[in-house]
């Protein structure tokens, strides 16, 4: 792999992503071959904000390529409740690990935490910012479902606070995919990713009205309004639960719908879906594993 960090989709070329998802999809279907590959290494999670998903499957890799990892445990159970600052922790972090994951509310905090160590670092999150090994996995997910290319993918959510809709319209501007856009008025993306996006030759269009278009899109990506990220509880009542999507829209306008979620859901996606032959979300929270387990792999 050419790169030492892995901060922010803009890094990747189709190439590196390619790479990833293929030694991904060898590690999904020969685990055992390759539960010794990194004996002995260690991997350091720094989680300043809360995880499930990102945080378990980054143990679960490094296991399961023969390595162990090491937490830094709750912030406020840390020397960072005394007054460290990041520079600090990440220093000496890094000379109990191989590999450090560092999710922060921060945004450009893990760029800036690559000017203070030298193992690898991976960015599982910074604020409304990035979250690239999250795509990788959201395009694993993709090409194992319906393809890269040729493809017509709906976003729909929270685009202005959401880092794994920024980091995922990033790399798909690497393949041969029309990109839609939903949202309410206040939470469209933000100017600059729109701005990266013109300006890389996506195919981007904006809307607010989600069910009439269900029926061109090959997959729909859904996310939840991240309730945490609004600086004011007035704006998050204004937009909470505008877009709902439910078992019978599908069924009407779309049944090949392939519906994405990067998880936790509230109330955007109903449980009804979850029997549809379309509903992917639990199967891409699964495929963060093997995808984890490649991009270890291709760092350590």
């Amino acid at each position: 792999m050419r790169h030492e960090h892995v901060i922010s989709a803009k890094q990747f070329t189709r190439a590196d992503i390619e790479a990833v998802l293929d030694r991904a999809a060898d590690f999904a279907a020969n685990q055992q071959d390759v539960a010794d590959a990194h004996e002995g290494a260690l991997l350091a999670t720094a989680f300043f904000e809360p995880s499930t998903r990102t945080k378990m499957s980054f143990e679960a890799a490094i296991k399961r390529l023969g390595g162990d990892v090491i937490d830094m445990g709750p912030v406020e159970f840390s020397s960072v409740s005394k007054g460290e600052t990041l520079a600090d922790t990440l220093r000496v972090i890094e000379g109990y690990a191989d590999a450090i994951v560092l999710r922060h509310p921060m945004e450009g905090s893990a760029t800036m935490a690559t000017e203070y160590v030298d193992v690898p670092l991976l960015n599982a999150g910074d604020g409304a910012g990035q979250h690239p090994t999250q795509t990788l996995l959201d395009l694993f997910t993709i090409r194992e479902e319906v393809g890269l290319d040729d493809l017509t993918i709906g976003i729909m959510g929270d685009l202005k606070y959401g880092r794994t809709v920024h980091s995922l319209a990033q790399a798909l501007t690497n393949f041969d995919t029309a990109q839609h856009f939903i949202s309410p008025e206040s939470l469209r993306l933000p100017r600059s990713v729109r701005y990266d996006l013109h300006d890389q030759g996506a195919k981007v269009r904006e809307h607010e009205d989600f069910e009439a278009i269900l029926s061109e899109l090959d997959v729909l990506y859904v996310t939840r309004i991240q309730r945490e990220r609004f600086p004011d509880e007035d704006e998050y009542k204004a937009v909470s639960g505008q877009y709902q999507l439910d078992k019978e829209m599908i069924l009407e306008h779309n049944e090949d719908l392939t519906v994405l979620h990067p998880l936790p859901r509230v109330d955007e996606v109903a449980p009804g879906i979850d029997s549809l032959p379309g509903a992917k979300y639990f199967e891409q929270a699964h495929n963060g594993v093997p995808v984890r387990m490649a991009l270890l792999d291709m760092l350590l």
